[in-house]
């Protein structure tokens, strides 16, 4: 069963009690009275790698999971939500920093936990404006030398940074 379906259990159409059926190359909630099939749509996020003088910017997640490790400034896109400003929101957000998205850096894919992403963007960035300061979701925001990273929350973020 996939993390994301355990919830149908009934049809929104119909109301009827949803079954189990492989259907279109997996197991689907499928409404056996009007045949409407529930498919999973993954959740994605966005994330900014932002450099300077060899620094990286990470913050400190407050929330769990993984509250108390850092990682690069990031959340999820929201419907309609071009991914690349949704980084730079989230990093606003999070940091107070004002970003340019320059390119892509990466898409990593593997959910790895049941309320994360699916697939995270990861766009390089440069700071336009703004005075550091952590805010929202982080309760820290900081510049590291690559070679004296904190504790690491996310394979994503690890694997950033391991590049």
């Amino acid at each position: 069963m996939a993390l994301r379906d355990r919830h149908i259990k009934f049809c929104p159409r119909c109301g009827a009690g949803m079954i189990r059926e492989n259907k279109f190359g997996g197991e689907r909630p499928v409404c056996p009275q009007c045949g409407w099939i529930y498919f999973v749509d993954p959740k994605v996020a966005a994330a900014v790698l932002v450099e300077d003088d060899r620094r990286v910017l990470l913050v400190r997640r407050a929330n769990e999971p993984f509250r108390g490790l850092w990682t690069l400034p990031a959340g999820f896109v929201n419907g309609g939500e071009d991914p690349a400003e949704a980084a730079a929101r989230e990093c606003l957000e999070e940091t107070g920093l004002t970003v340019r998205v320059t390119s892509v850096a990466d898409v990593i894919a593997g959910q790895e936990h049941e309320r994360g992403a699916d697939f995270i963007i990861v766009y390089h960035a440069e700071i336009v404006s703004g005075e550091l300061a952590a805010a929202d979701d982080a309760d820290a925001a900081e510049w590291f030398a690559r070679a004296q990273l904190p504790p690491l929350a996310f394979k994503a973020t690890q694997k950033i940074l391991a590049g």
